[in-house]
């Protein structure tokens, strides 16, 4: 695994309509002179007057949907089912980005038995891994684009060292997929070279 940056994505805040709205009261409420001796008509026109000035109040200070709402969260993470030679099925995270390729399972402390993460890659190449930052031993497979097993890397150990020395692991062929799963677990889920694995691309 390569690591990567990535940058935060600021959020501006909108601009609040209610400054608009002393210069909107102003044009409303600048109506023509009503002449005095109208009284009748006056009183009308004043009660008018209020009633569009908080209609225009009550409609600009009322915030809109879109600032209503806030800002989404981060989504889960996808999963797929990745049926095994034993029956067994593994729930599978999706890596298919060059960023989260590149994290991978780092940091994690903890990774069930019948979960994993499952690499996605464009093209079919002898994809180099490593356990730099990743805490749990690992069982690696390699898969070519007929998602057959072309290479298996057991107990993978971690990799205490802070540097960029530690320990690289490749097929000598070409793979398409790599799934990552817990450490001792490629036995018992009877994959082996040669053997299949069924699941559906993203």
């Amino acid at each position: 695994m390569a690591e990567d940056r990535t940058g935060l994505l600021g959020i501006a805040r909108r601009p609040t309509p209610l400054a608009r709205t002393p210069t909107s009261l102003y044009a409303i409420a600048r109506w023509p002179y009503l002449d005095c001796r109208h009284a009748g008509q006056y009183h009308a026109s004043m009660f008018i007057r209020v009633i569009l000035i908080g209609f225009v109040v009550l409609s600009l200070a009322g915030p809109s949907s879109g600032d209503a709402t806030p800002p989404p969260g981060n989504p889960a993470a996808r999963l797929i089912p990745v049926k095994t030679p034993s029956g067994t099925v593994v729930q599978a995270e999706i890596a298919d980005t060059p960023q989260k390729r590149a994290t991978g399972l780092m940091y994690r402390d903890h990774l069930k038995k019948d979960h994993g993460m499952m690499f996605f890659f464009d093209q079919a190449q002898e994809w180099t891994f490593w356990m730099k930052n990743t805490l749990i031993a690992l069982d690696l497979i390699w898969m070519d684009e007929k998602k057959r097993v072309i290479h298996i890397e057991r107990n993978v150990p971690i990799c205490t060292r802070t540097d960029d020395s530690c320990p690289q692991y490749r097929p000598n062929d070409g793979a398409m997929y790599v799934l990552e799963i817990a450490a001792g677990t490629v036995d018992g889920l009877k994959i082996e070279k040669g053997t299949k694995l069924q699941f559906a691309n993203p």
